[in-house]
């Protein structure tokens, strides 16, 4: 069952508040979470900071109307709104700028999975080839299809654009595509890089999806760095 939107809120805020502590948000980024009403979502406004609230969180239906608030939205809510429109399974939409994944949509090297925790995107990460920012519904529509049924997709020479079940699920997504991003820049840059096979990866993602435990032990790490960033 989906969570109320309270508990929503304070999800979302504890996601926040890990993203912008781990550089994800660098003055650019949004994420949001589908309400218990399908139809609905809530959202980053466009001046959220580093010292967020849960109550700053703002109610938008799925044509982009405000519910309750009229506050500045971000400028490419399209992003999230088409993601939920084209995907009924996803209940949490993020999107950053973050510098090692982004550098791969620039670059001949693919982002594969070298890091084992990386066989979630046994599937792949597509490039979404529009540069420009998502500030219309006909921009995220194509960036939807694009992403297709992919848990995260690039936009070359501009970010990334990343799901999940719930925010539990989008923060740990989030944090292990960086992960293998940066692992992967690393590598690239001593070498050739060794990609997992994808036989190795149908093992270890059916081991880390059946137990969940990284998942868990991610948000876990989330909840622990906000708390401290409320305490700063």
């Amino acid at each position: 069952m989906t969570d109320t939107d309270d508990v929503l809120r304070d999800k979302l805020d504890k996601a926040w508040k890990f993203f912008y502590g781990r550089g994800f948000v660098d003055g650019f980024g949004h994420i949001s979470a589908r309400t218990q009403r399908p139809d609905r979502i809530l959202v980053t406004p466009h001046d959220m900071g580093r010292r967020s609230t849960p109550e700053e969180f703002v109610i938008v239906d799925l044509e982009g109307n405000q519910i309750g608030t009229d506050v500045k939205l971000p400028g490419e809510l399209p992003i999230h709104l088409d993601v939920y429109k084209a995907r009924p399974d996803v209940g949490s939409v993020a999107h950053f700028h973050c510098m090692y994944p982004t550098s791969f949509s620039m670059s001949s090297v693919p982002l594969k999975p070298t890091y084992f925790m990386a066989s979630i995107f046994r599937d792949g990460v597509p490039i979404h080839p529009d540069s420009r920012l998502v500030l219309n519904r006909e921009r995220g529509a194509a960036l939807a299809e694009t992403l297709g049924s992919h848990r995260a997709a690039l936009m070359k020479a501009h970010g990334v654009v990343i799901t999940g079940d719930t925010v539990e699920d989008m923060t740990a997504v989030a944090y292990i595509l960086e992960e293998n991003a940066h692992r992967t820049w690393i590598t690239a840059a001593m070498g050739d890089v060794e990609y997992l096979s994808d036989e190795a990866m149908a093992e270890i993602e059916a081991e880390l999806l059946k137990t969940r435990a990284p998942f868990k032990r991610i948000w876990t790490l989330c909840c622990n760095e906000a708390a401290e960033a409320e305490r700063e």
